[in-house]
């Protein structure tokens, strides 16, 4: 997504700091590697349990991912906006954090 571009979602946008950006997208590029594995486990017949075990490691990635996204978001998005008296800032993220615990 380009900087100033609007999500098709929500017509939000958040500009992260290079650096940030780029930890988020290397995250990403390795849950990406993980999963193409176990596509490649399943097609060439690799026992079952051998599959679950990369499953959990690439769930265990996106629950790191999520994290870390989370915390930037708390730190930057949510506090900007509680300081600028947004405060339905708090209902949206109480429904985020209700949608990750699923």
């Amino acid at each position: 997504m380009v900087e100033n571009e609007a999500c098709g979602c929500c017509g939000k946008t958040t500009i992260r700091p290079e650096e940030e950006r780029k930890k988020l997208v290397n995250r990403l590029n390795r849950i990406e590697g993980q999963i193409r594995g176990i596509r490649g486990m399943v097609e060439s017949n690799a026992y079952c349990a051998d599959i679950l075990v990369q499953s959990a490691a690439v769930n265990a990635a996106v629950n790191a991912f999520n994290k870390e996204l989370l915390a930037s978001h708390i730190r930057g998005c949510v506090a900007r906006d509680i300081r600028e008296g947004k405060d339905e800032v708090i209902d949206e993220l109480v429904a985020t954090l209700q949608k990750l615990m699923k």
